[in-house]
């Protein structure tokens, strides 16, 4: 049964990535190619990094396959503060001549990031070949918001299930028996050795949406076609300030005390007053540099192992030849399997410091 359900996972997997290799060979009928004057077998070289950007990269529409009006694509709600409220379809800018007309005013779209313009789209270019035009307040559903709701959804049915599980009896059952030794590890092996024995249970919720929500996320990304979401720096960092805020929200007076005074009673004043102007700015960096550092380590990881997906795949038709294939595919696979530890390991790590962080910041003077 064992080998049955491994065979099941390298079947799904496989099948993943050659649904991945099918919608990067429909792109590259649209991607621009750079002549090549050398005589050489080929005259022309794929575009590698435009094409992975393209698809690591947010999106005001949720694109499947095909291009062009053959292909399949979910519009999303663009939202724009511009004189007032804007809400219509992201259909407009992808299919079309790609102008949208709303409430009177003209809107295009370039490289993702909406500009206002008149009625011909005009953009105009500063000399480094950025648009100057008008950027209204976008607030669009996009194709990363849209992941985050999916898993936000997700994560209220799957533990609205467990609840209903624990009320109906105590012995866990089905989802509920495979979630409860996770929600265990997380307070047993994150919480309590951080945080303390006293007062853990106030941070708990917290600990447990962070981990399953990155979790989640981290594995839905995996899917060919899904949205990036932990790959993407504003996502990363917004996670990074919710953190910061916990952790000085929470500090307590002894907290701060070692912040600004980090000596406390082992040095007498007159000495503090030649080392405090050095070690005092640099203990209120770190209040920053933690969350920055949650921020950049989940962003990085994720970004790096879609890029080297991305980029086996992509070896069939940057050596322009199905002979590569095997190889590729088999790489491919070997990451994909690799990134569902990664997806775990992540979460388990922006969740453990973090807690390191709130156990630092509440811990009292005897505890030291």
């Amino acid at each position: 049964m064992n080998r049955i359900k491994l065979l099941g996972l390298v079947l799904s997997l496989l099948f993943f990535q050659l649904s991945f290799a099918q919608s990067i060979e429909e792109e590259i009928e649209e991607v621009p190619r750079i002549s090549d004057h050398h005589d050489t077998e080929h005259d022309s070289k794929f575009d590698l990094v435009g094409t992975i950007m393209h698809h690591i990269s947010d999106a005001h529409e949720w694109h499947f396959w095909g291009e062009g009006e053959n292909g399949v694509a979910l519009p999303l709600p663009v939202i724009l503060i511009d004189n007032g409220l804007k809400v219509f379809s992201s259909h407009g800018f992808y299919h079309g001549d790609g102008i949208v007309e709303n409430g009177g005013e003209h809107y295009v779209l370039h490289h993702e990031k909406i500009y206002k313009t008149d009625v011909t789209g005009t953009l105009t270019m500063d000399e480094e070949g950025h648009p100057t035009n008008v950027k209204p307040l976008d607030f669009s559903i996009t194709k990363n918001v849209t992941m985050m709701l999916v898993g936000a959804l997700l994560l209220i049915l799957l533990f609205g299930s467990v609840a209903r599980s624990y009320k109906k009896g105590m012995v866990p059952r089905g989802l509920a028996g495979f979630l409860e030794p996770l929600v265990v590890f997380v307070r047993e092996d994150i919480a309590i050795p951080n945080i303390g024995e006293r007062k853990y249970k106030k941070y708990m919720p917290y600990l447990l949406t962070l981990f399953f929500f990155i979790w989640i996320l981290n594995l839905m990304g995996l899917i060919p076609g899904a949205a990036n979401v932990t790959g993407n720096i504003a996502f990363t960092m917004v996670l990074a300030v919710i953190a910061l805020l916990v952790v000085n929200i929470s500090g307590n007076k002894y907290y701060w005390k070692h912040i600004f005074d980090p000596l406390g009673d082992g040095m007498p004043w007159y000495g503090k007053i030649l080392i405090y102007p050095i070690l005092i700015p640099v203990e209120v960096v770190g209040i920053f540099t933690k969350p920055i550092a949650l921020m950049i380590r989940l962003f990085a990881n994720m970004t790096a192992g879609h890029i080297i997906i991305l980029s086996f795949i992509s070896l069939i038709f940057i050596l322009g030849t199905v002979a590569v294939s095997p190889a590729s595919i088999l790489l491919t696979l070997f990451i994909n399997v690799l990134e569902l530890l990664v997806a775990a390991l992540q979460a388990y790590i922006f969740t453990l410091l973090t807690a390191l962080f709130i156990g630092m910041a509440v811990v009292e003077h005897e505890e030291h």
